[in-house]
This record gives structure tokens, sequence and C-alpha cells, in this order.
């Protein structure tokens, strides 16, 4: 992409952007200075109710889908042009931080009052998103809404995710009145950029302003569930008991070793219940997940095909272990000319960058199967992130909010 394409000198204001993200911080703020706001809750449809108010002042167009994905548009100067999208998510962990996610909406949000303050009108339509479910904290699988708006899932299928308390996600979306009339994936999207947060130390590690993605590896999700006998704890010889946590002992190094044998893997097990979880019984069974992840698909199947075959062999018919997939999302290789975007803007801004591959799961994930997307990623401390500690300084939040905006100008001007 040519940097020397004639653009106006727009700048965002970091103070404002930064006095945003401390506001809506306390819409579910926790007390070590996080935010618990999991997807269709009170405080959920609060900050929705904040962001509509917040671009129907600056006079944009409000539409909502079916699945609660929120799309607030600025015309342009050509109808006849979709219009570019830029956001992210605003739901958090139930210990979440932030800026995961709430960034990119924000920093969308101070783009659109940005030109409106100068005036500027773009060809393009510029659309600001906000996507339903992106954690799946609170309704597995994540990313769901962009899923529906990218035709991997249907309204149906997302209507009935469950809560673990018992709540679907279609109760708990209309609970709270943000069912849309939009169908889902009927907005068309000439191009998407989100920014965000890295979630990693690498840019922090290379003292780079500015990430430039490239991709998204490889992820996918299993469920295991591993059963024994019960047996009292004092009486049980050691060498008579089927004893299923000391088996999913074994699985979790497994998992381990599985993925430091693969460069640039990740392997984890996140969730482990005990059954019946009593001090003097031996263990009867066991529940527990396992995410695994590469940036290349064909290196994820051998790691499965190697999880798969270490069960098989461990388990010989006393001690039995299920694995079921539960969610995969395939490498995602961002559009060329997005990527482009993001490094002029970053250039343009004089800020150092580095071209790298996304480690968590995103909504541009998704979008990128509908349209050309790329992603921004800024460094957070330490890399911290999913944590109540998670942080970025004003002048790095500014730093992707400029970036941003200089790409979107520059794919206004290219597409």
């Amino acid at each position: 992409m040519d940097s020397a394409v004639a653009m106006p000198n727009l700048t965002v204001d970091g103070d404002r952007l930064w006095q945003s993200l401390m506001e809506t911080a306390q819409i579910g703020g926790t007390q070590k200075g996080g935010i618990k706001r999991l997807p269709l809750t009170e405080e959920d449809r609060a900050v929705r109710d904040w962001l509509v108010r917040q671009c129907e002042a600056l006079g944009c167009r409000t539409a909502i889908d079916e699945v609660g994905n929120m799309f607030f548009t600025r015309p342009g100067t050509d109808p006849a042009l979709d219009p570019i999208a830029i956001g992210s998510h605003l739901d958090t962990q139930p210990t979440g931080g932030k800026f995961d996610g709430i960034l990119g909406v924000l920093a969308g949000l101070e783009i659109l009052r940005s030109l409106s303050e100068s005036g500027y009108a773009t060809r393009h339509p510029l659309m600001l998103v906000n996507w339903t479910n992106e954690e799946g904290a609170r309704f597995s699988p994540a990313m769901l809404g962009s899923g529906v708006h990218a035709g991997v899932f249907d309204r149906a299928y997302a209507d009935a995710r469950t809560a673990a308390d018992g709540v679907t996600f279609g109760d708990a979306l209309d609970a709270i009145g943000y069912r849309g009339e939009t169908p889902a994936g009927s907005t068309k999207i000439a191009a998407m950029l989100e920014l965000h947060i890295e979630q990693g130390p690498v840019l922090e590690r290379h003292g780079k302003d500015i990430g430039i993605v490239e991709g998204v590896q490889s992820m996918r999700w299993y469920d295991l569930v591993i059963t024994g006998v019960e047996a009292h704890a004092g009486s049980t010889p050691m060498d008579a008991r089927l004893d299923a946590l000391v088996a999913a002992a074994e699985l979790v190094l497994l998992v381990e070793r599985i993925a430091k044998s693969h460069a640039s893997a990740v392997g984890t097990v996140g969730c482990l219940a005990v059954h019946p979880s009593s001090r003097n019984v031996v263990p009867g069974q066991i529940s527990m997940t396992v995410d695994l992840r590469h940036p290349e698909d064909c290196q994820l199947e051998i790691m499965e095909a190697t999880l798969r075959r270490e069960i098989h062999a461990r388990f010989d018919g006393r001690l039995t272990c299920s694995l079921s997939e539960i969610w995969r999302s395939p490498a995602v290789k961002f559009d060329g000319r997005c990527i482009d975007a993001v490094a002029s803007g970053a250039a343009t801004a004089g800020y150092s960058s580095l071209r790298l591959h996304s480690g968590a799961g995103h909504d541009s994930a998704y979008i990128a199967r509908v349209a050309p997307t790329s992603m921004i990623f800024i460094p957070c401390l330490d890399g911290l992130s999913h944590n109540e500690a998670e942080s970025s300084t004003k002048e790095q939040c500014q730093a992707g909010a400029q970036t941003l905006l200089n790409a979107v100008l520059m794919l206004d001007n290219s597409l």
C-alpha cells in the first residue's frame, strides 16, 4: 500500500479515549480494579446503553442484529460503498481487565468523535461494531456473535447455548432487550480492522509500539472425562486403587509435553472437576478441559493425534477416558491490503512495529471469512490479560487508536 496517498492530518484525542476507558470500567467494576461484565447480563445491558447514547449523539445510525451484534454507522460520501468496520467487544471474563476487547470498541468511538469534530467525511461509511459474547465466559463457545455473522453458527445454535445457571443465550438476550431485527449476517462489510491489546509479552519484550497482526493461530478445545472407582482413602491399598485424579495429573503433564515439543505451540488444562470431591475418598471421576493451539493447522493435527494416541495407550479398560472435541478454529491468514494499511498507519504516525500472529482467538478470525480483515496490537504490561491487573498506558492506547485511524483512512482511499 502506498503510504504517500494524500491524507488529512487527523489525530485522536488520547485523553478522551482514556476517560472513556475509565468511565466504562465502572460498569461491572471489581474491587481489584478490573471488570466483571459477562455477556447478556445487566452490566452488559448498561454498557450497551452507554455506547448507544455516545454513537447516536454523533449522528450514527444504530442497527442491532438477531444475536445482539451492534452496528453504528457514520455515512460516507459514496452511498454505493459498503462500510469499513472497526470495533471489538465489550464483554469480559469474570475477572477481566479494562482493555481486552473494550479498547477496540472505544478506540473506534474515539475515531468517530475525531472525524465528527474535524468535519471530515470518508468515502466509505464507517461502522463501529460491538460483537456479542466474544469471551465465551458465560455462553460457550467464544466469538459467538461474530461466528453467527460469518455463518459459522446459526441463530438457533446461538440461542440454545446454556450458561452454568441454566439460562439460555436466547432468553438472556431477550431479557436485556438487545435482540435486534437485522438478520444475522446481512450487514455488509468492505473491510474490518480490530485494535486489541496483545495479551502476550512479545511487543513488550521487543520494545515495539504496534503489532501488525498477520493472522490468528489454529485452536481446538476438548472435554475429557476420566472414570475410575471411588474408594475409601484409608483402607484401600495404593496398588488396588483406580484413582481418576492420578490419571488426570498424568494427562495434565502430557498436554504440557505435547505443547513443548512443537515450536510456537501452547497447551492448557484450564478446568478440572473432582468427583466426589471428598478429602477421604479416592476420586472416582474427573472432568477436565484441554486447549491446544498452533499457528499451523497441520501441526495442530499432529498434536491432537499424539494426545489421542497417548490416551489410548494409558487406559486399559479399568480406568477409562473419553475425549470430545467441542470447538475448533482453523488458522487464519489476514488480508494483505489490510495488513499493509496497518503497517503504513503505524509508520505514518512514527511508531515502531513488529509483524506477528495472534495467540488468542478474536472476532476478526471469523470476520476474515467474509471480509478483508486485519488487527492491530498494542503492548500490555507483562503480557498479562484475562486478569484484573491487565494494564496498558494512555500513550499506548493512543498509539493504537492513531494507527487504527491512519489505517482506516488509507483503506478508504484504496478500496
